[in-house]
């Protein structure tokens, strides 16, 4: 069995993963990665990659609605088959792009499972045979899978979850039961729609419960769907799911049936730490079954960290990616840096964009804080009334005493990509001073977080400590 020394060694190539090699590899390190099944894990095959492909159609035919006020004749349709072999494209392009990168930078790349053996030495069982790795340090960022709630059961062509959506061609049927509240079943109940689906959206609570945006977001996002007869149908629970024959048939706890073509379930997702052989090396995971880490991401070994959904109970990209860097620099420049989860921005792309970040009024309260709103709508954005696209606002939260942000809420077209001017402001005390002294494009939707900075000031009295 060979056995080859690295200075750090990864377990996992999805974002947090990826990001992670590359990162200490340009830091001048000798950097090994391990990937069990598909270079770019689950987030480039079979998540927000994908996902993001489909949503972009999905919002090309949501928009030809408004086509014919501006003089465009025709309609627009789209179909999930043609859906589904154009992300195929963009994912195998992006995949090359990775394993080519990490080529480049002489990373050594392992297909395998990878167990620890002790505390520097892991084991792996790959294709071409057995082999063991040391390193001084480790990242474990195996991601996590697909939950798969009782009474349902994942079953090719009748129960899918999202990860089987993208593995293979989506089933024949119009019909289709979407299962959750969530962020994929939220995205996926619009998505499916407009890619010509008849969409029955079935949950036990709230679109998007779990995330704190405003009650205002949440009437902009639920207003946008129902445009598209898209509507979350609130169950009480599901008694039995039944496969046989065609079709799908879900009996419901208040004796309710449903019957659809095939469902897709967007119920969340559990860390992935199968045989990692972690009790071997005195590492422990809580009761949800996330790695055990400190704020600065290490566990209970200090050469061994954790990254994205195998720690993070907010399992995004986003935090995978930003755990990365958080890691790397500490294992290499010892900075003991802390992950602050909160200001890792979140973003959902359904009928309307919606992305936050930092507190709402709620936390900043339980902090001893005196939080105040600024507000911007697009409905006035000269940018967003040319694109016949008003829906949403920016909605930022500052400090009463000291004019520091503590949060932010963006809603409506381009809220993923807006939402970085607040994750890249150089600190949070100055924030807002850099946002209204900022210079701006006009017409432009990103000139909505300097109006709102600016009636946030004149509001509260804020003006010296925001607009000098």
């Amino acid at each position: 069995m060979s056995e080859e020394t690295y200075d750090i060694a990864i377990i996992g190539s999805g974002p947090g993963g990826y990001r992670a090699a590359i990162l200490a590899a340009l830091k001048g390190r000798r950097v090994a990665i391990v990937e069990k099944a598909d270079w770019g894990g689950c987030c480039l095959n079979r998540g927000c990659v994908p996902k993001k492909d489909w949503h972009h159609t999905a919002q090309l035919i949501a928009a030809s609605r408004n086509f014919a006020k501006r003089g465009i004749a025709g309609t627009l349709s789209a179909g999930m088959d043609a859906a589904w072999e154009h992300q195929e494209g963009v994912v195998a392009s992006v995949q090359e792009s990775y394993v080519d990168y990490m080529k480049r930078l002489k990373i050594a790349t392992f297909e395998g499972t990878g167990r620890f053996v002790d505390t520097h030495t892991l084991g792996i069982v790959g294709r071409d045979g057995d082999r063991t790795l040391k390193a001084e340090a480790f990242v474990i960022a195996t991601g996590g899978r697909a939950h798969v709630p009782e009474p349902f059961v994942a079953e090719a062509g009748k129960v899918l979850t999202s990860d089987m959506l993208f593995d293979s061609r989506p089933p024949a049927g119009k019909r289709v039961a979407i299962v959750g509240s969530g962020v994929v079943a939220t995205e996926f109940a619009f998505i499916f729609a407009m890619l010509g689906k008849e969409v029955v959206w079935l949950a036990r609570s709230e679109p998007l419960r779990k995330i704190p945006f405003s009650p205002q977001a949440r009437g902009v996002l639920r207003d946008a769907l129902a445009r598209h007869d898209v509507a979350l149908r609130k169950v009480s629970g599901f008694a039995a799911v039944d496969t046989s024959g065609d079709g799908v048939r879900i009996k419901l706890t208040d004796g309710d049936k449903v019957e659809v073509d095939w469902v897709c379930l967007g119920t969340g997702r559990v860390p992935y730490t199968e045989g990692l052989d972690l009790d071997k090396v005195g590492i422990e995971c809580d009761e949800h079954g996330f790695v055990r880490r400190n704020p600065q991401l290490q566990t209970s070994q200090p050469h061994i960290y954790a990254i994205g959904d195998v720690a993070s109970p907010e399992m995004t990209a986003n935090h995978a990616l930003s755990d990365a860097t958080v890691a790397v620099n500490n294992i290499v420049d010892g900075r003991g840096q802390a992950q602050d989860s909160a200001w890792v921005p979140l973003a959902v792309y359904s009928a309307v964009e919606l992305a936050r970040l930092g507190m709402d009024e709620d936390a900043a309260e339980d902090e001893g804080l005196e939080p105040a709103v600024g507000f911007a709508a697009f409905e006035t954005s000269p940018r967003a009334l040319g694109q016949d696209d008003t829906d949403g606002f920016v909605r930022l939260i500052g400090d009463m005493d000291s004019g520091a942000l503590l949060g932010g809420e963006i809603v409506g077209s381009e809220a993923g990509e807006l939402i970085h001017l607040l994750s890249l402001a150089p600190d949070r005390d100055t924030a807002l001073r850099w946002l209204a002294s900022g210079r701006y494009n006009h017409p432009a939707r990103a000139e909505e977080l300097a109006n709102a900075t600016e009636t946030l000031a004149s509001k509260w009295g804020l003006a010296d400590a925001i607009l000098r």
